[in-house]
């Protein structure tokens, strides 16, 4: 385990040593966040387009540590593509269907790489094959991808938030990765921690630059890309719940804003203050706390993930069913009080 600590210090004063530069060239370039409605909880404009550096950290000590093959180079020339895209939309804001349209071209050039979710076995007998998804693994790993993207996007409403969370979501998986024995997927998630960590002292409030689209729809992809191939590629239905609870913040808070847009009549992709982090700042917490707090309960999915993957058993697989039905019950509640109260 010790072997992973070269790469992910590298990725961490690698993105820590460029982003005095990065803050320059975006000044200097006009990638600015200006506050234009209440939702935004900066006063004044921010440079944005940071998560700029933990791509090029992350791809190129994916090339220095990782052996070249087919699938490394089409995963990263999809998530050049989401990154690109990003970038772009951090300065001229391009529509919401524009940004999908790009994501669901990189989730081809993944698949097209070899990267898909193929069959889902037996919880009660990991050799059975219980579903083959033949050539429904294709839109599936396209649903997926994108579905994880757009989380980390979603989050990244607070300095220091979606960068802090991504980390401890990378760690949680590289855990469960490193005992799977899928040693190349583990680097993968050092790699994306340490960049973040590097980023974080920069991002942390109060920001001196925000990672924008550039990064949260990178950092989203890559962890999608962690999921599908450290957990989902012919994996037991069991481990469908493990990704999902390690992102549990942003994957619950994703599901909550698109259910409370629904209830409300507001377009699926429509901003609003109703995030989590926008509930804890109106309940009197500040920034800090309020990312912190998010922290915690990141980390405590992320801990809960880890038990649940020792046990391959019906037990564990009742628990982590139970534990999401939970949460979506207690968001779906709140989502029904919160549209009465208005």
């Amino acid at each position: 385990m010790y072997n992973y600590l070269v790469p992910f210090f590298a990725a961490f004063i690698l993105t820590f040593l460029q982003m005095p530069f990065v803050i320059k060239i975006a000044k200097k370039n006009g990638f600015l966040d200006v506050p234009k409605d209440t939702r935004r909880v900066h006063k004044k404009p921010i440079p944005v387009g940071g998560g700029i550096a933990m791509v090029i950290s992350v791809t190129i000590l994916m090339l220095v540590f990782l052996p070249i093959n087919k699938t490394l180079i089409f995963t990263i020339i999809s998530s050049l593509v989401i990154a690109f895209s990003g970038l772009y939309d951090d300065k001229y804001d391009i529509s919401p269907k524009l940004k999908f349209g790009y994501q669901i071209i990189a989730a081809i050039i993944l698949v097209a790489g070899g990267m898909k979710i193929e069959f889902l076995t037996n919880p009660f007998d990991y050799e059975d094959a219980l579903l083959i998804l033949n050539m429904l693994s294709i839109p599936v790993t396209i649903f997926w991808v994108c579905g994880i993207t757009n989380t980390i996007n979603l989050i990244d409403g607070l300095d220091g938030l979606a960068s802090g969370v991504s980390m401890i979501c990378a760690i949680s998986m590289f855990f469960i990765t490193y005992q799977m024995g899928r040693f190349d997927v583990s680097l993968v998630c050092v790699l994306v921690a340490g960049a973040c960590l590097g980023f974080l002292p920069y991002n942390f409030n109060p920001a001196k630059i925000f990672m924008g689209d550039t990064g949260a729809l990178y950092l989203g992809f890559m962890l999608s890309y962690i999921s599908i191939s450290g957990f989902l590629k012919q994996a037991a239905i069991l481990m469908i719940f493990v990704p999902v609870l390690i992102l549990g913040v942003p994957v619950f808070d994703t599901a909550f804003a698109m259910l409370r847009r629904k209830l409300s009549g507001k377009s699926m992709v429509q901003a609003d203050k109703g995030h989590l982090h926008h509930r804890l700042l109106k309940m009197g917490l500040n920034q800090r706390q309020t990312v912190v707090i998010l922290y915690s309960i990141s980390a405590i999915f992320g801990i809960l993930a880890n038990v649940i993957s020792k046990f391959h058993s019906s037990i564990a697989l009742i628990i982590s069913i139970a534990v999401i039905l939970i949460i979506l019950l207690t968001g779906i509640a709140a989502g029904m009080l919160k549209n009465k109260e208005e």
